[in-house]
């Protein structure tokens, strides 16, 4: 039986607001860790963006009635999170900055998105039609012209953007893992995750003997960490909420767009040609990605869990003796129905094609 209230029309709008905001905060962040972390040691500067975000997640947590709680069954996940997203992803991404250009690196962490929706693909058969495999090509083209551009100059350039690419594709595993995730409380998700990360560099910072920084270098990574990495993550994983971690990902592929002008505004002068071109294609492929529209009759199981929601998505009609106001979480139960509505890949929404 179908209900009468329908998701929106553009249900995908919601979650592309999300992503563009964690973009922002996390591409204005990577041209100001390569400034602040010059002649920072990998381990440290890693240790120091993912205290700042530990720091951004414990004052974003929200009370138990408002948000699903970590379970400890989801501590395996989120180990697995940290050693990626907040171990490889940043210490790799660290080391590559002082050795390549801040608008090459920038441009280079738009094939996050192509790791990103590959894995989520396989992993959760999120669909992917042929204008998401073009945007997916379109992307792998522009990163392919990044590494030739780089190429041409010096060895020492193209193993720095190397670099950056093992963090692009230790960031898609971590965006990938999280998706199972996305119904927690974000907040307590990032806690947890940046703990983990900010211990584990701290320890290999000290063992690897790395010197502390100054004062003022220490306080702009923290504080870079707490937007660009902490906050930057509630809103991916919000948005990975809204509407699925492939296009998630898509969107937030434009943050390495605004590091790359950030890049050259604060005076990197390595932008050339065959960049240009890299960017060009980058970009088509974000655009190309966007532009899917998906609708078709589809059938909802019974399906019990636990997670945030409100009353007037066309999903969620059981019965309360006073129904709460605004985003609640309890588990509830889904009878199963069969309608027809424009949705993307969120957790009600996982169906066979």
């Amino acid at each position: 039986m179908a209900m009468t209230a329908l998701p929106s029309r553009w249900p995908a709008v919601r979650g592309a607001l999300l992503a563009l905001t964690a973009a922002v905060l996390f591409g204005i962040s990577t041209p100001l860790v390569q400034r602040w972390g010059l002649g920072v040691g990998a381990f440290t500067t890693a240790a120091l963006l993912y205290a700042g975000a530990a720091l951004a997640g414990a004052l974003l947590r929200r009370r138990v009635e408002r948000e699903a709680r970590v379970l400890r069954s989801d501590i395996p996940r989120l180990l697995a999170m940290a050693a990626a997203g907040a171990v490889i992803g940043p210490v790799a991404l660290a080391w590559g900055l002082q050795r390549t250009s801040g608008t090459s690196a920038s441009l280079m962490l738009t094939l996050e998105a192509l790791f990103t929706a590959i894995l989520a693909w396989r992993l959760y058969r999120e669909t992917m039609d042929r204008r998401v495999w073009a945007a997916m090509l379109l992307l792998l083209a522009g990163g392919a012209v990044l590494i030739l551009d780089q190429s041409r100059d010096s060895g020492a350039r193209l193993l720095g953007l190397l670099a950056v690419l093992v963090a692009t594709a230790a960031w898609g595993l971590d965006n990938t893992l999280s998706r199972p995730l996305a119904e927690r409380d974000p907040g307590q998700v990032v806690v947890v995750k940046a703990v983990v990360g900010a211990a584990a560099t701290s320890c290999l910072a000290f063992a690897f003997g790395e010197p502390l920084p100054g004062a003022y270098a220490a306080l702009a990574l923290f504080v870079v960490g707490a937007t660009g990495y902490g906050l930057s993550l509630r809103f991916y994983l919000l948005a990975q909420r809204a509407f699925g971690a492939a296009r998630t990902g898509s969107v937030f592929a434009f943050a390495p767009f605004i590091g790359a002008a950030l890049a050259v505004a604060l005076g990197d002068h390595s932008a050339s040609w065959m960049m240009a071109v890299g960017a060009a294609l980058m970009l088509a492929g974000v655009i190309l990605h966007l532009a899917e529209s998906h609708s078709h009759e589809h059938q909802h199981d019974a399906q019990e869990h636990e997670h945030a929601h409100v009353h007037d998505d066309g999903h969620h009609g059981h019965y309360h003796d006073e129904v709460p106001e605004g985003a609640h979480s309890h588990r509830h139960r889904h009878e199963p129905q069969r309608h027809a509505h424009p949705h993307v890949p969120d957790a009600h929404h996982l169906h066979h094609h």
